[in-house]
């Protein structure tokens, strides 16, 4: 019908999984049920050149002197790779990805939040690592997500992640939510928050729907990928 070979459509089927949108099974495909997320492996060879560019300009946002969370993610961890050469910082992060990153920085302060670490990411998650986080109170949290909705709804995958960080979200004056376009209207059933909770929304393409989304709830918006 399409004409085109099986090889296409098989990498196609590939593309299309990598993106969340359906899963690969003997044969064909089926749609994805939205409850499973792709291998933090995979997830870091996606989008790299977009996570790059997001995470320059999620960075650029930064004085030098700020106390800043990071949560996990591959987007956050790009944008710890542009924090390196700032200045006096202070870093608490539940990510140990970022503080193999920025620990050796000169004049930062890096804090790894203490709690039960996830294998497969490196991530710092359970009640422990939420009440450590209360602890502070810092000028940014730069945060993640799996999924955004046209309505400004970000989402996750893993109930214990998304309440750390609701905490950090939570005990920041200031919320930058960082996230490529491969993540619009994404499936993930945890739902972090929406609009009313962060300030900046850095992303390489924005939907108009979720323009305006962000227009009404007074979110200014960076878009990294020329129009």
């Amino acid at each position: 019908m399409l004409d085109v070979t099986p090889q296409t459509i098989r990498k196609d089927l590939t593309l299309l999984e990598r993106r969340g949108l359906l899963t690969r099974v003997h044969g064909g495909a089926v749609p994805s049920s939205g409850t499973d997320n792709l291998a933090y492996a995979e997830r870091r060879d996606m989008a790299v050149a977009a996570k790059s560019a997001i995470g320059a300009a999620a960075a650029a946002l930064v004085p030098d002197g700020a106390s800043l969370f990071i949560n996990i993610g591959t987007t956050t961890e790009a944008i710890a790779r542009h924090l390196i050469h700032r200045a006096k910082l202070m870093v608490i992060t539940n990510n140990l990805n970022v503080v193999d990153i920025l620990a050796d920085c000169p004049g930062f302060e890096v804090i790894a939040a203490g709690g039960r670490v996830r294998a497969s990411d490196r991530a710092v998650i359970g009640g422990i690592a939420m009440d450590f986080i209360r602890g502070f109170k810092v000028d940014i949290a730069l945060i993640g997500a799996s999924g955004i909705e046209a309505n400004g709804d970000f989402l996750d995958y893993d109930v214990d992640e998304v309440r750390v960080s609701q905490t950090i979200i939570r005990n920041a004056r200031q919320v930058i939510l960082a996230i490529d376009s491969s993540k619009l209207d994404r499936p993930a059933p945890v739902r972090i928050g929406n609009l009313d909770d962060i300030d900046w929304l850095v992303t390489d393409r924005v939907s108009e729907s979720l323009r305006a989304a962000c227009t009404d709830a007074g979110v200014r918006v960076v878009e990294t990928e020329a129009r």
